[in-house]
Formats: C-alpha cells, structure tokens, sequence
C-alpha cells in the first residue's frame, strides 16, 4: 500500500461513524448562496405580489441539497490536489475522514432529498411555475456536473459556469414564487457572482502564491493583473446595472428624492471592502469573508434593513 494511501486508511479507520463529518462536507455555510432563491420573491412581495413562501423555501433547500452533492462529487475527484491546499486538506475526503464509498451513498443521499423538495414545489406552485422551478434545478445539477468534469478547468468558463449557477437559483426562486424576474436582476446577479468567483480567484493566488495553480489547476491560467482588472469590471458592473434598477423604480420610492438611491451606498462599501480584503489575501474566498469580516456583515446588514424599510414605507403608501 502506498504511504499516502496507508495515511487515508488509517485517518478513516480513526475518524468513528460521527454525523459531524458527513455536515462538513455537505458545507453548509455554502447554503447562504442560496439567498439568491429569496431575491426574486422578495422584490415580488415588495410590490404586493402574493407569495407561496412555502415553495419558496423548499426550492431554497433543493438548490442546497443540489450543491452540498455538488460539492461532494467535486472533493471526491480533487481529493488528491486538495492534499495540497493549505485548507482545503483538511476537508473530510481529503483528510481521510470520509471514504469514496460513504462519499458517493453520502451524495445520492443529497441528489434523493433534493428530488423531494423539487416534488413539493411542483404540488405546491401554481400553473407552470413548478415546472419552471423543476427545469432551473436540473440545470443546476447539470452546470455543477459539468464544472466538476471539465469547466473548471478552462480559463474564464469556470467563472461563467459558476455565475450560471448563480442566476439559475434566482430563476428558480422566482418560478417557485410565480414571479416574473426582471432585467435588472437577473444582470445583476450575473455580474456580482462573477465578481465573487474573480475575487476568490485572486485570492487564492494572493495566499498560495506560485503554489496556487498546485490546487486550483486553472490558477496557471490567470494572472494577478487580469484578475485584477476583471474583478473591477465586475464591480462597477454590479453597481451600475443596480443604479439602472434604483433609476428604473425612481417612481415607487420618490419622497423629495428617490430615497432607494441610499441602498447604493452601502452596496458600494460593500463591494469595495471585499476588494480590498482580498487584494490584501486576508481572505481567499469572499463566503468566508462574508462571515468572518465585521465591517462587511454592517454593510450587508445595513442594505438589507434600508431596503426593508423602504419596502414597507412603499407598501403603506409613505413613499412613490
């Protein structure tokens, strides 16, 4: 037996049958990509729309089942490059804390329940809508599949199928919620998942240095100064084509002014503080930052509550 793999046996053997490993490596954490579900519902809710929260939410769950598996198939195959990663070896399959076996039934678990939620969206939506939801998250499964086999080893076709998937969960929030996604959104969701993947990207390379392609192969494929200049194009996207949406409901939300603009500034901070955090390597992956940096949970707390109370104002009639 070769040393790596008397290592894995060995880590295996001592790992126990504990659930614990099995929630690592679905990553739960990554489910607050899922937000993405709710944008459309919300911004339908806003405008007075009825709601079917219920399928809303159990579209949420089967995009994060559908990615949890995702996840799964795509440490099984990069297991031994993940040895390398100064992070990522300590994921259970890499680290030996779960074998292929339990990962592959692990997965097909995730694949069966997700099929569940996507069942009680098709009973529960009116019309097409179910049907709608159904196709996005057999769309996903099929660009994650497709990441995990060859995408994300092709330079700027791994961030466009990552982006996908990002617009294909607020397309599949909106059919759960029968709501009809706008431009502006769907643009804007395009533009700041390619913003996330681009800094993760830089990231990555900022705290592995030359060993980053090492772990990600399609690092080698990047430099730091394109990276650079995409992630930028992609903020100044994200912010513009949100400007275009405040400009486009300047109507619902005028009280002097259109008090939405206000939603653009902490946007701004946002985005730009992530910039810099990862430009920094502080962080090589936006998610954790996300969770982990102070100043840039205020600026998406900030967002949220401005937003949601100019939902309400607009709802009561205080406003447009």
């Amino acid at each position: 037996m070769e040393p790596g793999a008397k290592q894995v046996s060995e880590s295996v053997a001592a790992s126990g049958s504990g659930v614990g490993r099995f929630v690592r490596l679905a990553r739960p954490t990554q489910w607050s990509k899922g937000v993405f579900v709710f944008i459309g519902p919300l911004y339908g809710w806003a405008d007075g729309q009825e709601i079917a929260w219920l399928s809303v939410v159990l579209a949420f769950v089967a995009f994060g089942l559908v990615s949890s598996a995702g996840y799964v198939i795509n440490d099984l195959r990069d297991r031994e490059q993940d040895r390398l990663h100064p992070r990522k070896k300590r994921r259970p399959i890499a680290s030996g804390e779960v074998s292929p076996g339990e990962a592959k039934a692990f997965a097909a678990l995730l694949y069966g329940a997700a099929l569940v939620c996507t069942g009680g969206v098709l009973a529960l939506a009116p019309g097409w809508a179910g049907a709608w939801m159904a196709c996005a998250v057999v769309l996903y499964a099929l660009n994650v599949a497709a990441y995990t086999a060859k995408l994300k080893h092709i330079v700027l076709m791994d961030v466009m199928s990552l982006s996908s998937g990002f617009v294909l969960r607020v397309l599949g929030g909106c059919a759960a919620a029968a709501v009809a996604p706008s431009t502006w959104l769907l643009t804007s969701t395009l533009f700041i998942s390619m913003f996330l993947a681009f800094g993760k990207r830089l990231g990555e390379r900022r705290t592995m240095g030359d060993g980053a392609g090492s772990a990600r192969g399609v690092l080698d494929g990047y430099t730091d100064d394109m990276l650079r200049m995409v992630v930028v194009a992609t903020a100044v996207g994200t912010l513009l084509t949100y400007a275009g949406y405040v400009q486009d409901r300047a109507e619902d939300y005028t009280l002097g002014f259109n008090l939405l603009w206000l939603t653009i500034l902490p946007a701004t901070f946002g985005l730009f503080r992530c910039m810099v955090l990862v430009e920094r390597g502080d962080y090589d992956d936006p998610t954790e930052l996300a969770t982990g940096d102070g100043p840039f949970q205020a600026s998406v707390v900030l967002f949220g509550l401005m937003t949601g109370v100019l939902w309400l104002l607009q709802g009561a009639g205080y406003v447009g």
